[in-house]
């Protein structure tokens, strides 16, 4: 199975999410989007949105995924950023 890159997951929830910049999200706000966005798209559904919108907006996608890489990193601040799926 293929390693899952968790701070791409996280950049994609949270870019899925309604989360805006104008609310000034605190490092709790950001994790709270994130397992929301998770929660009711799943991981491809947040992916999907995430194709969407830069097909639609790739301007506008492309500074709102800069903003949410920034806060993803200041919300999880580790070092290990891969998960690997337990084997069978």
């Amino acid at each position: 199975m293929p390693r899952v890159n968790l701070h791409t997951m996280r950049c994609e929830a949270l870019f899925a999410s309604s989360i805006r910049r104008s609310d000034h999200p605190s490092p709790e706000n950001v994790r709270e989007a994130i397992e929301h966005s998770l929660r009711v798209l799943g991981a491809r559904g947040c992916a999907a949105w995430v194709a969407q919108a830069y097909g639609d907006f790739p301007e506008a996608a492309v500074t709102r995924m800069h903003w949410v890489q920034n806060l993803v990193a200041e919300a999880f601040v580790e070092n290990d950023h891969y998960w690997e799926p337990p084997t069978r």
